[in-house]
């Protein structure tokens, strides 16, 4: 039995999807504590704008930014072939696994550093070792809640606006239910972040949380549009792979419309 299930692709796929959703998460979460400038990355001159009276502003984004619009052009894909119920599934594992790094993250922080490796960095400009772990794993408990209820929240308005879509257009403009419900969930999925971490958390002022959401608004917006023809390309893979048969009887029940009828071609 174990046998005929490693063998069959479309299990194959949905474990090798899960599997790069929740390190891709992971990742993310862990990368988010360095904030960098999009303008010196693409060698730009940065220019400092006003937005909601919040003056000084500048795409400074967090490293996580980077890898988020691939959770979403995943969960795309997953929601497509698998349904709501299998996005919700791996987002419920995603989310779990994460916090259960934070509080390893935590122990790890807790546990007491041997006397050799506080000063092992000084060679490479770290006098304190400890210090330095600290900073990098040990983010602001705010900034983990709200990251996780963004995460969780943006996940289902994304499956929910995906199928309302699909229900409208049927299997045709894929480019419309994808792109339609990343800009949607990346919209709320950064609202929430902020004013959890940073509105409930640090009491920014509504006009900076809302001037910064809007900042990351616009770079995911941006990245979510320039990401569309990725799902494309990897749609055509999938149907390579599973056999044009199998991947369409899976997106059928996928919609609830009949029971899967499997061929590996």
């Amino acid at each position: 039995m174990i046998n005929n299930i490693l063998k069959d692709r479309p299990t194959k796929l949905f474990i090798f999807f899960c599997s790069f959703f929740v390190a891709n998460a992971l990742i993310a979460e862990c990368i988010g504590g360095k904030i960098f400038s999009l303008e010196k990355l693409f060698g730009i001159p940065v220019h400092t704008f006003t937005l909601f009276g919040q003056d000084n502003l500048s795409f400074n984004l967090t490293c996580g930014v980077i890898l988020w619009p691939l959770e979403f052009v995943m969960t795309d894909i997953v929601n497509e072939y698998y349904g709501p119920k299998a996005v919700r599934r791996i987002s419920y594992i995603a989310v779990s696994l994460i916090a259960y790094a934070f509080v390893m993250f935590y122990v790890a922080m807790g546990v007491p550093p041997a006397d050799f490796w506080i000063g092992s960095g000084v060679n490479d400009g770290i006098p304190d070792m400890t210090k330095a772990f600290n900073g990098i794993f040990g983010q602001g408990m705010w900034i983990i809640l709200g990251s996780i209820a963004a995460f969780l929240v943006s996940q289902i308005v994304d499956v929910t606006v995906f199928h309302r879509i699909k229900r409208a257009t049927g299997d045709k403009h894929m480019w419309l239910r994808a792109t339609g419900s990343t800009l949607i969930s990346q919209l709320v999925d950064s609202f929430i972040v902020l004013f959890i971490a940073f509105k409930l958390g640090k009491d920014w002022s509504w006009q900076l949380v809302l001037a910064v959401c809007v900042v990351n608004y616009i770079y995911k917006f941006t990245v979510a549009i320039l990401l569309t023809p990725v799902i494309y390309y990897a749609e055509k893979l999938i149907e390579r792979y599973l056999g044009h048969k199998t991947a369409a009887s899976m997106k059928a029940v996928a919609m609830g419309k009949e029971e899967p009828v499997l061929v590996n071609e």
